[in-house]
């Protein structure tokens, strides 16, 4: 099969990969140009495109895949299937209609439940005892395509969004590789997604990574896995004699305790941090300074004097341009 390949992060390369290893034509990989990141601000390349220049694809960066000239190379293309993942634009009328076969997506979650661009973390905050990936027809409106296929796995009682989001990324290119000769040969028939059981995954923000005290214990731990690595579950120390002190939380348990004040600190030792939530307690485990490198408890109040009856929780309005 020749294909036009879109997309941009880590969850993309496995199923592109995938595409060479089963000896299908790649005849184009599109994926977002170079972005600044990091501290100096330097073009780094997504995923995708590394992956692509590993294996000798030619690759397309646009800012606008539906350009008259972008458009204008892949159909010179002819290509049997337009296959997306994670690609983060969105397909005009053209692109959907331009393979001989198929415009397909590969999306992290079990369709229709988590449409949207943050469906694995959405997952885990949710509870879901399960999720997986969907191999959907593109659509004009987002994630809301007839689905050929779906995979399902167990989600992790640690997992995280990155360690899930891993394992999804694989699930998805095998599933890929396995349904695009049935799709071709009418073996497999879309079926269109109950609407009843529609629920969204909007894109996550930063300042949507404030921890949520009032919140039971629990619930508190899914927020830490769902926000890792990514935004990174964040809070303040608010000392009674200085400015407040951003905090990432990158690992934390819930404990049976006491109803009490939510962010109060209840005790603070090598065990960890435990703080006092909507219900239970929260033990942060590992946690990180902003500024300075992720840290174990033990080791962060070697230098940090964190001690019960210190609080958590937003910055006060003086302060609050300093939150993400």
């Amino acid at each position: 099969m020749r294909i036009v390949f879109l997309g941009t992060p880590d969850f993309a390369v496995p199923s592109l990969e995938a595409l060479v290893d089963a000896g299908h034509e790649v005849g184009a990989v599109v994926t977002q140009p170079d972005r600044p990141k990091g501290r100096h601000r330097r073009p780094v390349a997504p995923p995708v495109k590394l992956a692509a220049a590993a294996h000798g694809l030619p690759v397309l960066q646009a800012e606008n895949v539906n350009a008259p000239d972008v458009f204008g190379r892949l159909r010179s293309l002819a290509p049997d299937f337009v296959v997306t993942a994670a690609f983060g634009q969105k397909l005009g009328a053209d692109l959907l209609a331009l393979a001989r076969c198929e415009c397909l997506n590969v999306h992290a979650s079990l369709l229709p439940r988590h449409r949207g661009a943050a469906p694995v973390a959405y997952a885990i905050l949710e509870g879901d005892p399960e999720t997986g990936v969907t191999l959907m027809r593109m659509a004009k409106r987002m994630d809301a395509g007839e689905v050929f296929a779906q995979a399902a796995t167990p989600i992790g009682h640690h997992e995280t969004t990155g360690e899930l989001s891993g394992r999804l990324a694989v699930l998805g290119a095998g599933l890929l590789v396995r349904s695009l000769d049935a799709i071709a040969g009418g073996a497999l028939v879309p079926v269109r997604q109950d609407p009843g059981r529609v629920t969204l995954a909007p894109s996550l923000r930063k300042a949507d990574a404030a921890m949520p005290w009032d919140k039971a214990a629990d619930t508190l731990t899914r927020f830490v896995r769902a926000m890792s690595p990514w935004p990174a579950a964040f809070t303040f120390w608010l000392p009674q004699d200085g400015p407040p002190v951003r905090l990432a939380v990158h690992q934390a348990e819930a404990l049976a305790g006491p109803a009490g004040q939510p962010g109060r600190i209840a005790s603070a030792n090598a065990d960890g941090i435990d703080v006092q939530t909507g219900s239970g307690l929260l033990r942060i485990a590992r946690l990180q300074r902003q500024g300075k490198r992720p840290m174990d408890a033990a080791d962060f109040l070697h230098g940090n004097p964190l001690a019960p009856g210190h609080l958590l929780g937003p910055a006060p309005p003086a302060h609050s341009e300093r939150r993400p």
